[in-house]
């Protein structure tokens, strides 16, 4: 919902809009009336639900997989579940038997896979046919079927982030689309690649230089992989996040403003930095991959929400805050090859501020709060599930909202769970 109204969200409603009217599923997006649950084809509403779940980057991660499973996962099983009138108990258990997938399949393939795909685009297709394969009760077979035509369909690389342009939210909107097309398809007959994985000229042979098959079927049945899932507390990537908590703690802690800064240095981990390497970012999507910014935003102002990537604090020239702007060329980053070594099982990160009194802050963490090993509270995630919605839609359809995701379990057709939000 938060998400619908951004750029590339609504650019891809009218693309669904074009697609055809239909009322199989909710598109999520002020309509001509001010809608929000605006009807939809289900994979339309996969699609776009997908973009809009991602465009904030305030969505879910799992370290192992490296993969936002919600924003393609989710929007699949939900549109697949309002078509098909399922109830919620079903949708749920689609959904966890979506990131088994997808998390499993990420594991198998990382780290080499990250160097140039985007697992959200490309593990989360599998999880998405899984999740509506699950919905539309295909049998053993047809679920082969819709995971083969979901492998050959997995696509998403890295090379968006040079530009920092719009492609990022389009993988987990096609890999939620992907994912049910291939579900439809089992159901209807359509045959898919029996090895898909496995095969030699297989998804783990193309887009894997070291792939362990073993991680697919490792305690399966007995340990469920979403109960490893991380939520994000900050809206920016998740390789930011380790660094913007310490970079807040200092802050709180220290008892010395952000004027007081003589140096900032960070240490962090190799495939990580990669991602988020831009030092002076011009634009919010380029901010959000910023570890110099982010940082420096969580020590002027302490926190990383999505007013620290307003449109109106970057130019063509970079940062516009002349606070923010003041602290970047003070901060050093590095990649150090002992917490690359501990990626992806933690997310590690030393982080080190000088003040100009000589005094030093020190801090180290293995995960930022919201991982399983550093958790936070439902309180606090329903806090951070208001606060996104409310600014754009109002505190009565924020509640309402609210109330709606409290009771899937209750559901008894996922069809009428948000009718109450227009």
């Amino acid at each position: 919902m938060a998400g619908s109204s951004e750029p590339p969200a609504r650019a891809m409603q009218k693309i669904v809009g074009r697609f055809g009217s239909s009322q199989e599923a909710t598109m999520f997006g002020a309509g001509s009336r001010g809608a929000i649950n605006v009807p939809s084809s289900a994979a339309g509403a996969a699609l776009a639900n997908g973009v809009s779940s991602h465009v904030l980057e305030l969505d879910d991660v799992h370290r192992g997989a490296t993969l936002h499973a919600a924003a393609p996962i989710i929007p699949a099983a939900l549109a697949a579940a309002e078509r098909e009138h399922a109830d919620g108990r079903s949708f749920l258990a689609a959904v966890a038997l979506g990131y088994e997938a997808a998390l499993r399949i990420g594991e198998a393939v990382n780290p080499s896979h990250y160097r140039f795909w985007h697992p959200t685009g490309t593990v989360a297709t599998f999880g998405a046919a899984a999740a509506a394969g699950s919905i539309l009760k295909l049998d053993p077979a047809q679920m082969t079927d819709a995971l083969g035509s979901a492998g050959t369909q997995a696509a998403g690389l890295w090379e968006f982030n040079a530009d920092g342009t719009m492609s990022k939210p389009l993988h987990p909107g096609k890999a939620a689309f992907n994912g049910l097309l291939a579900a439809d398809l089992a159901r209807e007959g359509f045959t898919g690649a029996s090895r898909i994985l496995e095969g030699d000229r297989g998804f783990f042979r193309a887009m894997s230089e070291s792939y362990d098959p073993t991680r697919l079927t490792e305690g399966l049945g007995q340990r469920w992989k979403i109960l490893e899932n991380c939520y994000k507390m900050h809206a920016c990537c998740g390789h930011t996040h380790t660094a913007i908590d310490m970079a807040i703690q200092i802050r709180e802690q220290s008892g010395r403003t952000v004027g007081d800064v003589e140096s900032v240095e960070v240490e962090t981990y190799g495939p990580g930095l990669a991602i988020v390497k831009e030092p002076n970012p011009s634009t919010p999507f380029k901010a959000r991959f910023s570890l110099a910014y982010t940082v420096a935003a969580a020590l002027a102002e302490g926190r990383c929400g999505l007013e620290q990537f307003a449109a109106s604090r970057f130019s063509a020239g970079g940062v516009r805050d002349p606070i923010i702007a003041a602290i970047l060329p003070k901060i050093r980053i590095e990649a150090v090859d002992d917490l690359t070594r501990r990626y992806p099982a933690s997310w590690p990160v030393r982080l080190k501020v000088m003040f100009r009194d000589g005094h030093i802050e020190r801090r180290e963490a293995d995960f930022p709060r919201g991982n399983p090993e550093n958790p936070v509270s439902t309180a606090e995630l329903e806090e951070k599930f208001l606060s996104v919605i409310q600014p754009r839609f109002g505190g009565e359809t924020a509640r309402r909202a609210l109330d709606a995701a409290r009771s899937v379990e209750s559901c008894r057709d996922m069809a009428v769970l948000f009718s109450g939000l227009s």
